[in-house]
């Protein structure tokens, strides 16, 4: 790793799906095939400061010319898997919901101003057009990666079991703490339709249900012996080695549902508050100096 990159890029949390090789059409098959025999594969970290170093120049490139190449690898049961990047696509992805939020939440947005100054309305406006030309070539195109920042969706969490936690603290060499769940795609399948079954028998539909309905059709576009993983990424750097340690959100969401199902809503409500304290310090940190 070159110089440049040991520098930490925090807040974000990914929202990963890996697919083994069997997944991917030919020629894209082989390629993955070739690259995951790599010894020396990018990190998530290596990936957000190569889409920060496009936001520098004038005017800025907020999304890249070619698509990326490189994705995640991992291995289940000896089975290899891998997590495309998409970074153009993702890229689009976000402007798009950038001018969403604009019009519908405009306290959660950048002022127009800052926004213009940021990323000039011609370049945001052959960015669209780019991207809808593209969408006409790859209608049924998807990213296997989400990304949120300054906290974690409640929904996301859904998908996975306190003992499938793994948390790796940081050591005195430098390396980062690891936070992160795994689990397979049928389990995250499983339980997201369980948590939704509950939720509407329960209480009124709202954006949870909403949510967990948009995460679980995403879901169904992947192979079925695909692995889920929820990364806390950069986050883990706004949290510390206390609060990490600590952090059973999985297990909140579990109880919580579980709570709904059984009809005890004082449970229900002890579980979610737990769950939104926690995240309510994360995401407070945001607007701190």
């Amino acid at each position: 790793m070159s110089v440049a990159s040991s520098v930490l890029v925090p807040y974000a949390a990914y929202l990963r799906v890996y697919e083994p090789l069997a997944a991917f059409p030919e020629p894209e098959r082989a390629h993955w095939d070739r690259y995951a025999r790599r010894t020396d594969t990018p990190t998530a970290q290596d990936e957000l400061r190569r889409s920060l170093a496009d936001l520098l120049p004038t005017p800025p490139v907020p999304v890249p010319v070619h698509e990326s190449g490189d994705a995640f690898v991992a291995s289940v049961d000896g089975v290899v898997v891998v997590c495309p990047w998409r970074t153009r696509l993702r890229g689009w992805l976000a402007l798009e919901e950038l001018g969403q939020l604009k019009e519908a939440e405009p306290g959660r947005s950048l002022p127009r101003a800052v926004l213009d100054a940021m990323l000039p309305p011609v370049v945001r406006a052959q960015v669209a057009a780019d991207h809808e030309r593209w969408r006409e070539r790859n209608p049924d195109a998807r990213p296997w990666i989400r990304t949120t920042v300054w906290q974690v969706p409640v929904r996301w969490f859904t998908l996975f079991a306190d003992e499938e936690r793994e948390y790796v603290p940081g050591d005195e060499e430098g390396a980062p703490p690891v936070f992160r769940y795994r689990t397979p795609m049928v389990q995250a399948r499983r339980r997201l339709a369980r948590a939704l079954k509950a939720l509407r028998e329960s209480i009124d539909e709202g954006p949870l249900t909403e949510g967990l309905v948009e995460v679980g059709r995403w879901l169904e576009e992947f192979h079925p012996r695909a692995l889920v993983e929820l990364d806390y990424g950069g986050l883990v750097h706004a949290l510390s080695p206390e609060q990490l340690a600590g952090d059973r959100s999985a297990a909140d969401v579990a109880e919580g549902i579980a709570a709904l199902r059984e009809g005890d809503g004082e449970r229900a409500s002890e579980a979610y508050g737990r769950l939104a304290e926690r995240w309510r310090e994360v995401r407070n940190l945001q607007f701190a100096n």
